[in-house]
């Protein structure tokens, strides 16, 4: 790969690493484990640049999505995994105590439980729709399923958060 075609590479994939991170977060559920399933996503990405045709966020947020779905075949981790803290990853100040926080933390934390419960497929399709914003159209891309399938997925991942949550959390966010 020349200079030029790495120069591009980094203008059209490195601004994506936060996606892609989240993303492997929520799907492999272990922060060490995430950052090696990007480190292995940015290494293909790399090698087959020279396929991307499109959207460059789409395109690599499907190479993590298969990367995640490799390492867990391969590891099986969802019995051991490592609840993910939100508080740690939000830029939030520690020393901050307030009363407003703290429950919004707590309902943070109830959100980030139900999320986690949901089967992969349905919790992937809500990641990439609502912490990511992509269109159904992106999402398709991304998980090589036709959109009636996304839309179907995020209306059942949807539902059961719904009832996870219970009827307080849904009034309250």
């Amino acid at each position: 790969m020349g200079p030029t075609e790495l120069a591009r590479f980094e203008e059209i994939v490195l601004p994506h690493l936060d996606d892609a991170y989240t993303l492997a977060r929520y799907l492999v559920r272990d922060e060490h484990d995430a950052q090696d399933v990007v480190q292995e996503a940015y290494l293909r990405a790399l090698r087959h640049f020279g396929t991307l045709r499109g959207d460059g966020r789409a395109w690599l947020l499907a190479i993590v999505r298969n990367c995640a779905r490799t390492w867990r075949r391969g590891r099986r981790a969802d019995a051991a995994a490592t609840p993910f803290d939100e508080e740690l990853h939000s830029g939030e100040s520690a020393g901050d105590e307030t009363e407003r926080r703290l429950r919004r933390g707590e309902a943070r934390e109830r959100l980030r439980t139900a999320l986690e419960r949901l089967a992969p497929e349905f919790r992937e399709a809500i990641v990439l729709r609502e912490l990511h914003g992509l269109s159904y159209r992106e999402i398709a891309q991304v998980t090589g399923s036709p959109v009636g399938t996304v839309m179907s997925r995020l209306a059942r991942g949807r539902q059961k958060l719904l009832e996870a949550l219970g009827p307080g959390e849904r009034e309250a966010g």
